[in-house]
């Protein structure tokens, strides 16, 4: 696998470390026996290869969509329940693929290059995405990367932004708010990955999410990456820390001390839409909502042998045993109230 396809898994995927645990709203979320939630995950199946599966979120009922021969990752299901789009990897590409919420009739809809993180408008037809271009080894595919748009019903695809003085930008990353009026991304326009909001067609784009420019001791630039919006509309989720572009993997010099110094940095925060409030969620990586509205968490965990996946509840932490002992998994998104309606039926 190059080293584009790599350093992409953990922008998007968060294998080294996942993402600290809080809820953005004042009440708790609560899923009881009786009502338990489906999702839908990437992970390996027995041959390695990460595929998607449907489960509840106890990790039961489990049943595989995907039976590819190569990794299926970053799924995500439109607004209205009925269809699934994930990232495929095929040969040196990753594409985005499309399908019955079921995993049935797959097709491909953007192939070659480097495409990820999709993201539904509410509309349940259209789909944004950050498509990365070749860059130099151990570059970051953010700072080379474009948000394209396609409409899934008739193939038309176009750069999201199109005012002049926006394409100028290399924006990545997007999702898109639940009414589909603005967009979250982000972008090196102020100097440094950084999460910014804007209207639909990049006009208005707003700094969200007010950091400091350095790591003081590590002496290297604070990011921000995968911001996500939660239900509600109020507030975004995104991962903050020294990018491990700058660990030794990538660095090709081993310094161990360094590269835990790097991940210790790793953090989640969640801001307010409009900027103004703005508080450290945990350590960790890759932010997603549950469809109540909050945040949960992965972490490694030694013991498990892969990511240990926890939500907030009424009664406190639960984890979500949705990821078996010793699997690599490719994130995980939540089934909304329609589609489990339907597939219930």
């Amino acid at each position: 696998m190059n080293i584009v396809i790599i350093f992409t898994v953990r922008l998007m995927l968060g294998v080294i470390s996942f993402l600290g645990l809080m809820m953005a709203k004042p009440t708790l979320g609560d899923s009881t026996k009786g009502s338990l939630r489906e999702v839908i995950v990437s992970h390996t199946d027995g041959n390695g290869i990460l595929q998607l599966f449907r489960m509840k979120e106890d990790g039961s009922g489990s049943l595989q969509l995907t039976h590819s021969k190569r990794a299926c990752r970053m799924p995500a299901v439109s607004p209205d329940g009925k269809k699934l789009v994930y990232v495929k990897q095929v040969e040196h590409s990753l594409s985005l693929w499309l399908s019955d919420i079921d995993g049935k009739k797959p097709h491909s809809l953007v192939s070659g290059g480097m495409n990820l993180i999709p993201s539904w408008l509410p509309d349940s037809k259209h789909i944004v995405w950050m498509k990365a271009q070749p860059g130099k080894k151990g570059e970051d595919p953010a700072g080379n990367s474009q948000i394209q748009i396609i409409n899934t019903e008739t193939g038309q695809s176009r750069r999201l932004f199109s005012d002049p003085e926006l394409i100028k930008f290399n924006d990545a990353m997007p999702s898109v708010s639940p009414d589909g009026k603005k967009v979250a991304f982000v972008s090196k326009r102020s100097g440094t990955f950084r999460v910014w909001v804007s209207n639909l067609d990049g006009s208005n784009a707003t700094l969200i999410s007010s950091t400091k420019d350095q790591d003081e001791s590590l002496k290297l630039p604070i990011e921000q990456k995968v911001p996500t919006w939660s239900p509600d509309g109020k507030w975004i989720a995104h991962w903050e820390g020294v990018e491990m572009i700058h660990m030794s993997h990538f660095t090709g010099i081993k310094n161990p001390k360094r590269d835990q110094q790097i991940s210790a940095t790793f953090s989640v925060w969640v801001v307010s839409s409009d900027g103004k409030k703005r508080r450290k969620v945990g350590r960790g990586d890759d932010p997603t909502w549950s469809p109540d509205g909050f945040v949960t968490r992965a972490f490694p965990d030694r013991e498990h042998g892969g990511p240990k996946i926890m939500i907030e509840t009424k009664l406190g932490e639960k984890e979500l045993p949705i990821v078996p002992r010793k699997r690599n998994w490719g994130r995980f998104t939540w089934l909304n109230n329609t589609a489990q309606l339907e597939l219930n039926e």
